[in-house]
């Protein structure tokens, strides 16, 4: 019998879900629950309809911005567009374009139809794209001339089953690509009038491509009812309120920047700040200072990129307008929430969450003191464990069945107890993959963690990331956060290389900031400063100097390559490598 782990915060998993759908309307009628009526339609009645949605920052030039009369407007000319088109309930619609306007009117239009929309990272090369395509089934693709021509046109006889290509911007484009048709004159001429689809909370929403370590990607399928831990979490772990300017910088082509760059801003009547352009930390402290930014949701790549250039860069703007800051997307180093204290005198929240789950499931929340490093504590909503592990670090399942690890500090595969709203409802076309992740109730994460005396949770590594020597499991996060304390290092990635005597021996490779030479003496003393803050054991045993460490387009230090490349192994997936 698996029982709740000591320290856990009690609460009403039901009662707190039920909150939450307070707040949201469902289509008149009572015609279910549907995602884009909630963000925009909904709306269009009251207070909200002439408050500005988005403010939409190109890389040059003026601001544009968008009502949330004139999104939901926009937004139901593409439904009825789609629907000319003859794409029917359930049929996939792909977005692929930049942070512009047409994305987040393709998107809210798709879900108005009922259709499933797929949104992919521009930055993606052709391969992956058309990879996603087949495997989702796509039947209509939105996106730029530019993209079209770079990435989609050469393979478009390979998916017979892409219906139509629709092109943002001059409808003249189209002409000389007479096998696409122009999403400009589609808006024009389509009924700005549309009823809504009704849909249930069951309903297929969303489709979110998630890489494995081997194999294809996993298309994970979530549901109309996810709205639900969108709205929720915002409000409870990002302070997130219908009067603040809002920017999350994820883009929508990964899950984060859906959930809480489209979804949950928009169904809480916040303003979204949406920037065309890419990294600049000079511009991101503007964006910030000029917009009046309250509420930042970012990433730890970012905010160690934002470290690098020094705190006399921050000291350059007037920040003061930011009320609430949060990460996600990879652990958050102390240091970081250090700076965060320091800098930009807020403390960053760090958060965790998976595509799987679709929405945050543990974080640093409320009043609660943050403890720097920790992924906080499970939210309401959620419970949450340390499963008993295998030698391996996974969890250890016998028939079916998993036992829940009592102990505080015990290193275990992290697992989440079922059901919740936003949890997946499936990897797309592979059942057998999707019922692998669970065991007796729990959804298993494929992450190692802890739990310390207080409840707080502690991020040690993926399973398929943890090293093990000497008898000892290590996660990497702890080596690498420990190494990036050093004034030289600014970014680290740690593996286990094979060694027949002790099993693995502990490897890390250093980027170092800008001043700093990769010699001998550099080597020692941080072998020295590690061996000093982690004890012999953990401590890594040999030190590599890499400037450029692979990583996903999203910024994320991608450990797996790294041991591949070491150990000469076949590298996998490599579609959301930031370079190939």
């Amino acid at each position: 019998m698996t029982r709740q782990v000591t320290g856990q915060p009690q609460a009403s998993a039901a009662g707190f879900w039920e909150e939450a759908c307070t707040g949201l309307s469902g289509l008149p009628g009572g015609r279910g629950l549907n995602i884009a009526y909630e963000a925009v339609d909904r709306h269009t009645t009251g207070p909200f309809a002439s408050r500005v949605a988005l403010r939409c920052l190109a890389e040059s030039g003026a601001p544009h911005e968008m009502t949330y009369r004139e999104l939901a407007e926009r937004s139901s000319r593409f439904a009825s567009a789609l629907a000319s088109l003859g794409i029917g309930r359930g049929e996939r619609v792909f977005v692929l374009t930049g942070r512009i306007p047409e994305l987040y009117i393709a998107v809210l239009g798709g879900l108005k139809l009922g259709a499933v929309v797929c949104t992919l990272f521009a930055a993606f090369g052709p391969e992956p794209i058309a990879q996603r395509l087949r495997l989702g089934d796509g039947r209509v693709l939105v996106t730029t001339p530019e993209l079209y021509d770079r990435k989609v046109a050469a393979s478009r006889a390979e998916l017979p089953d892409l219906r139509q290509v629709l092109l943002t911007g001059d409808p003249t484009e189209c002409l000389q690509r007479p096998e696409t048709g122009s999403l400009t004159t589609a808006l024009d001429e389509a009924a700005a009038e549309f009823q809504i689809a009704p849909t249930s909370t069951e309903d297929p929403a969303l489709l979110h491509f998630t890489s494995g370590t081997t194999g294809t990607p996993k298309g994970a399928v979530h549901v109309h009812g996810a709205v639900v831990g969108h709205v929720a979490t915002a409000r409870l772990v990002l302070d997130l309120r219908a009067e603040d300017v809002y920017w999350c910088t994820a883009d929508p082509g990964w899950v984060t920047g859906t959930s809480y760059g489209i979804v949950a801003p928009l169904v809480i009547g916040a303003t979204s700040i949406v920037d065309a352009a890419e990294f600049d930390v000079h511009r991101w402290y503007r964006t910030i200072e000029e917009q009046r930014v309250t509420v930042w949701y970012t990433a730890p790549t970012a905010i160690r990129r934002l470290m690098r250039a020094g705190d006399q860069a921050a000291e350059a703007y007037d920040l003061s307008s930011l009320r609430a800051v949060a990460s996600v997307g990879e652990p958050l180093n102390p240091e970081a929430v250090v700076w965060g204290q320091r800098v930009l005198h807020r403390t960053i929240r760090d958060n965790w969450w998976q595509t799987e789950t679709g929405a945050i499931a543990i974080a640093n929340y409320g009043d609660a003191p943050v403890r720097p490093g920790s992924m906080g504590r499970p939210v309401p909503g959620m419970t949450a464990a340390v499963l008993v592990r295998g030698e391996d670090g996974r969890a250890h399942r016998d028939k079916g069945h998993v036992t829940v690890e009592q102990r505080p500090n015990t290193v275990g595969e992290l697992a989440l107890r079922t059901p919740w709203p936003s949890m997946f409802r499936g990897y797309l076309h592979d059942d057998k993959r999707y019922a692998d992740c669970f065991a007796d109730g729990w959804y298993v994460t494929g992450d190692l963690a802890r739990i310390d005396d207080d409840g707080y949770f502690w991020f040690v590594g993926r399973a398929d990331d943890v090293i093990k020597t000497a008898g000892h499991l290590i996660g990497p996060f702890e080596v690498e956060s420990v190494l990036m304390e050093h004034p030289a290092v600014a970014e680290a990635g740690v593996i286990g290389r094979p060694d027949p005597l002790v099993g693995e021996v502990v490897k890390a490779f250093v980027a170092l900031k800008p001043g700093y030479t990769p010699d001998e003496v550099l080597r020692r003393d941080l072998l020295a400063h590690a061996r000093k803050r982690l004890g012999a054991t953990v401590a890594p045993k040999e030190i590599a100097f890499q400037q450029d460490l692979p990583k996903t387009r999203s910024g994320k230090i991608v450990r797996r390559l790294l041991k591949a490349r070491e150990l000469g192994l076949p590298e996998g997936d490599v579609s959301t490598l930031e370079q190939q």
